[in-house]
């Protein structure tokens, strides 16, 4: 039986600094630390016989699979499927000021993590529903090795699936930027080989 590899990537910093924010599906670039952690996985992947890269549309995503694919004479294939879960109303505001002007909705969310969607924005669930599909469309190809560039909720979901646990978990599974995931499939079954994988500490001293 065949064996696939199945490299899950996170995009590199885009300089929001300590405190967190909801970034979903905002097109933010890379920042200068970020192009350092691209540049990282470049040199990760330049010694792994990829046959394809496939990557969120957003640029952030686009930027790192770029770089990683200068290595390679591939294209990255870029697919809307694999954004990040869009956060609606809150999108690009901090977890403090979503949690005073929205506090009932806040301590909602923390409760229910895998149903929960902000105003105009998505669950967990409706991202696992998006990109299940996609994920598993591409594990069925001919490619035995592929790298897929997505983002810290996106991996997580695709994680959550891997491993046959509830999405209720998914804040258990640290995804760092410029991080790497290796999955190995043989037939229908899926095992993590590594996890939350990073190079050089000192360039992941703000996750």
């Amino acid at each position: 039986m065949d064996k696939k590899h199945i490299y899950l990537a996170r995009h590199g910093d885009i300089g929001l600094g300590r405190e967190k924010r909801y970034i979903g599906q905002s097109d933010l670039s890379l920042s200068a630390l970020g192009e350092q952690q691209a540049s990282l996985l470049k040199e990760i992947f330049s010694r792994v016989p990829l046959d394809n890269i496939y990557c969120s549309d957003l640029g952030r995503a686009q930027q790192t699979a770029d770089i990683i694919a200068s290595a390679h004479q591939i294209l990255p294939m870029a697919r809307v499927e694999l954004r990040e879960l869009n956060m609606g109303t809150w999108e690009g505001k901090t977890f403090s000021e979503i949690r005073a002007e929205y506090p009932k909705e806040f301590k909602n969310r923390g409760e229910d993590i895998a149903n929960y969607s902000p105003p105009r924005g998505e669950s967990f669930y409706d991202c696992y529903k998006r990109v299940i599909p996609v994920f598993e469309s591409l594990t069925k190809s001919d490619e035995s090795t592929i790298l897929i560039v997505g983002h810290a909720g996106l991996n997580r979901v695709i994680l959550c699936r891997v491993l046959g646990i509830p999405l209720e978990n998914v804040f258990r599974l640290e995804q760092s930027y410029g991080c790497y995931n290796l999955i190995s499939q043989e037939g229908l079954e899926y095992r993590l080989k590594y996890l939350n994988q990073t190079v050089n500490n000192d360039l992941y001293k703000m996750d």
